[in-house]
């Protein structure tokens, strides 16, 4: 079982328009109102593909209410922590190209005695656990170790734990030897001061994050693909999308494809890009079922260490 605790969940509006222009009314061709949140989102491909998984959520006000509501709907396994602060609402606007402009909430901040329910929740659902995904921002106020805090709990315990968050957050984090970090290209050259403009560059990083204390890396490049550096060994692969939707949650996909696959090698890796690529391929913050997934598309090459990244995610 694969248990996610999103300390900052969300309700997700994609809304779909021609073009983004400032200042001006702006017709939408469609939206989409889904949960939010990365441990949320992991749970929701992992349930989409038959993996059994709990998200353990704190929730408040309306939004939390509509929030658990949305995520009964989907039937998703979860344990609920009440919070006196309204769950925050995030915007992204879609333009058919694939680009995304995202408005994010910072959330509501947790008082002590909320933040010790949360643990508390987590701590006695990871027992029967054999992942425990850290994911997403902190909200206001909430000690920026604490994921590192859990980190050094679960492992002790025998548990293994992915961490996939940003800024001191995840370094705090990543020196507590998680089993596995899941930056994205821009949170990689943020956690280790470097400037990742090639595909040697990236590995580079990611062999820094392996030494300041992660086991493993998979690291999300965007359109240029992912690497998975464990081991001393690299892979790169690719899965390119032709009618790009929504980038909203295929990191998640990404990581709940990987988890699902057993988190180790090549044969993860393939997974982890085929479910990110179809979360590309989908509206809104939609996570892919079996039918969306195409292996098929994925190419694992040789990393050419000198290979340019076209952009960041």
């Amino acid at each position: 079982m694969i248990l996610t605790l999103t300390l900052n969940p969300s309700l997700d509006r994609t809304i779909e328009i021609a073009t983004l222009a400032r200042g001006t009314v702006i017709r939408a061709a469609t939206a989409h109102l889904d949960p939010g949140g990365k441990g949320v989102n992991v749970c929701r491909a992992l349930l989409a593909n038959q993996v059994r998984s709990c998200a353990v959520v704190p929730y408040g006000g309306v939004e939390g209410s509509q929030l658990v509501s949305l995520l009964s709907q989907e039937g998703i396994q979860m344990i609920t922590v009440p919070v006196a602060g309204p769950t925050r609402s995030n915007v992204a606007l879609a333009e058919p190209d694939g680009s995304i402009t995202k408005i994010n909430e910072p959330g509501t901040a947790l008082s002590p005695a909320e933040l010790d329910a949360v643990a508390d929740a987590v701590l006695s659902a990871a027992e029967s656990a054999d992942w425990v995904v850290a994911s997403g921002s902190l909200p206001p106020g909430v000690p920026v170790d604490m994921y590192a805090r859990l980190c050094r709990r679960f492992t002790q315990a025998g548990i293994n734990v992915a961490v996939d968050t940003s800024g001191p957050a995840l370094v705090s984090a990543v020196a507590s030897a998680p089993a596995l970090v899941k930056p994205n290209r821009d949170e990689l050259a943020e956690a280790t001061g470097a400037s990742i403009t090639s595909l040697g560059d990236a590995i580079d990083a990611a062999g820094k994050l392996r030494a300041m204390g992660a086991r493993s890396v998979l690291a999300s490049l965007g359109p240029d693909g992912a690497i998975l550096v464990e081991d001393g060994r690299a892979w790169y692969g690719e899965c390119p999308v032709r009618d790009p939707r929504s980038t909203v949650g295929a990191g998640d996909a990404m990581l709940a494809g990987f988890l699902a696959a057993g988190a180790r090698g090549e044969a993860a890796l393939v997974e982890a890009l085929a479910w990110a690529s179809a979360a590309v391929s989908l509206p809104g913050s939609r996570m892919p079922s079996p039918a969306d997934i195409h292996r098929g598309n994925v190419r694992i090459l040789d990393p050419d260490p000198t290979k340019p990244l076209t952009s960041g995610e």
